[in-house]
């Protein structure tokens, strides 16, 4: 099997050579690099069904975003992305029960709700309503802190109270937040060690009572 530093050893020579004519003589090189990047993507998948019977139905391939970045809106980004991802994911589902995504700009492990709906977020923000205490709990557990330092930063993050919270709920830090994350640093060590796959296997235990906070949060009618 391929060692894992190919994947970055590619992913570094197309950040530093975002062309189509780049891409075209190294086509090669990416589908190898794409190749390995499955390989573990599987392990990944397998070891979460262990928990979770939710990622048996995903195949490896599939949970991989497009190299090509979307520049219909933001024709500034460059034409490839420099990072390969692990999304198993469900348009069911409104939040993320893990991500991955590893490279040279945007390498990290977390999960949780991002960019909702008005109608989610305001579920959610009943439920922080209702019983923010049991969020508090979850996020200052020894296992979330020590994984993810916290929730994430939200850069949508209201600075006021949102209406119909008053600026003196014991909560309305958490009901300012918009996407309620967490997210925590891939460095190229980690993803190229014999021990990627447990440290994904950690993350993603110390993310669910998150998780299942939102899902009971949006199931709620």
């Amino acid at each position: 099997m391929m060692h894992k530093e190919y994947i970055f050893r590619f992913l570094r020579d197309l950040s530093d050579n975002n062309s189509k004519d780049w891409m075209d003589d190294n086509r090669e090189r990416y589908h190898m690099a794409k190749a390995r990047w499955i390989e573990e993507v599987d392990l990944i998948l397998k070891r979460l069904s262990k928990h979770d019977p939710y990622f048996e139905q995903f195949k490896p391939k599939d949970t991989l975003m497009r190299i090509n970045n979307n520049r219909q809106f933001h024709p500034d980004k460059p034409i490839y992305k420099d990072y390969f991802s692990c999304s198993p994911s469900t348009k069911a589902e409104p939040f993320a029960k893990i991500y991955i995504s590893t490279g040279i700009s945007w390498s990290f492990l977390g999960g949780g709700l991002w960019r909702p709906d008005t109608k989610i977020l305001k579920q959610v923000r009943d439920a922080i309503d209702y019983d923010g205490d049991e969020l508090v709990e979850i996020i200052n557990t020894k296992e979330f802190k020590d994984f993810y330092g916290g929730l994430a930063y939200d850069d949508q993050k209201l600075k006021t109270s949102p209406r119909e919270y008053a600026n003196d709920h014991k909560h309305i830090d958490l009901l300012r937040y918009k996407n309620i994350t967490a997210q925590a640093e891939l460095t190229q060590k980690i993803v190229v060690s014999d021990g990627f796959v447990d440290y994904v296997e950690e993350g993603y235990l110390a993310l669910q009572p998150l998780n299942d906070f939102l899902k009971k949060a949006i199931s709620v009618d």
